[in-house]
């Protein structure tokens, strides 16, 4: 008896042990491309006593991110959950019905049952910021169009599971388009083109929060549709015509990444591919691609009299870029969402696009104070 307990109390050693002894050998348990959020790295060891001091717990960051097996690890618990319990792994993520997943934090699932409407004050503070910044820029001689991008959940319902049930019937994106009314401001409801687009097609990503090139294709029709009104001499739109439909399988994207699924997951990813070259350019940052999600990213056409566009983001844009630079000679890309009137007067833009997803309606309060008077 005494003989197995000294077994069993050395095999549990050698099994505890085999993370270090990994690392010991060089072996990076990490998987930094499976999983979406950026790990910690090793810590730099100077001189300075705040440097010694940091040393240890960046020391233990680091080795909670890349302990020998972590990767393969994360993928064993991620596919018991997954498929002997049915349910996610993560917290942030929903699983959803025939292989979709939805993105669950951020207050999703407050938008998705319309739970806590916009009170009569914060509608007035959601007009009160948007108007303002369109009364602005009309006194600058710039058009302003503003669009609330619809989260996945809001375009395939259906997929959601079925102990999620919808509280109200108003969401607060139907409020702060409602306040809009009469205000002057051009607001752009996509939601009832892409309705319409996905009874001929998929038009947002299974494993990702956002949508597809589908799916941005017919949001980017109706914004563009939009700019022309105000602004004339952008170039119309690009019809799917002009996109060759392409499908390729890749690894689960941002929704798999948070369960720690990216190698496990696959997604038919529905690409367009432009028939005609597409003439934009990224010119900052240096090497950049359209679609990186940075906090500041600018595409010029070379040679172009096209209007100047300055664009206020989030996630949800990235897919846009391709689409949207085309039609200026000049575009700016912000992440954030307050208006921004130093931006306005250093980039001298034609016309400004505000995005927001619908769910930041929760948790982002627009300050209409920012908007200067002058």
């Amino acid at each position: 008896m005494r003989t197995a307990n000294v077994a069993i109390v050395l095999v549990f050693l050698t099994v505890i042990s085999l993370p270090l002894a990994a690392n010991i050998a060089g072996f990076d348990g990490a998987d930094p491309a499976a999983e979406n959020r950026e790990l910690a790295t090793f810590p730099h060891l100077g001189a300075s006593w705040r440097s010694i001091s940091a040393f240890g717990p960046g020391l233990g960051l680091w080795f909670e991110d890349h302990f020998g097996f972590r990767s393969l690890l994360v993928r064993w618990y991620g596919r018991s959950r997954l498929d002997l319990l049915g349910v996610s792994p993560s917290a942030a993520v929903v699983k959803g019905r025939d292989g979709w997943f939805f993105y669950g934090d951020d207050r999703s699932i407050d938008d998705y049952v319309n739970d806590e409407p916009l009170s009569a004050e914060g509608a007035a503070n959601w007009r009160d910021a948007i108007a303002g910044a369109d009364r602005w820029l009309r006194a600058h001689g710039i058009a302003y169009v503003f669009t609330i991008a619809p989260d996945k959940y809001i375009i395939y319902p259906e997929e959601m599971p079925a102990s999620l049930v919808r509280i109200g019937r108003t969401s607060r994106t139907d409020q702060v388009y409602e306040a809009l009314r009469g205000s002057g401001v051009t607001s752009v409801d996509v939601r009832p083109a892409l309705l319409d687009a996905r009874i001929r097609e998929r038009v947002y990503q299974r494993t990702d929060t956002h949508w597809n090139d589908r799916g941005a294709l017919a949001a980017y029709q109706q914004i563009i549709a939009a700019v022309r009104a105000r602004v004339p001499s952008t170039p119309p739109p690009w019809t799917c015509a002009d996109f060759e439909p392409v499908t390729r399988v890749v690894e689960g994207m941002d929704l798999a990444g948070m369960m720690g699924l990216t190698r496990v997951l696959r997604e038919e990813d529905l690409v367009l591919v432009p028939r005609r070259p597409r003439l934009a350019r990224v010119i900052e940052p240096a090497g950049a691609g359209p679609t990186d999600e940075l906090g500041r990213l600018a595409t010029e056409i070379p040679g172009s009299r096209l209007p100047r566009a300055v664009i206020l983001r989030d996630s949800f844009v990235s897919r846009l870029v391709p689409f949207l630079s085309e039609h200026f000679s000049r575009a700016v890309y912000l992440w954030q969402n307050d208006f921004d009137a130093e931006v306005m007067r250093t980039e001298h833009p034609d016309v400004v696009i505000q995005e927001i997803v619908g769910r930041h309606l929760y948790g982002f309060i627009p300050s209409p104070e920012l908007v200067p008077d002058h």
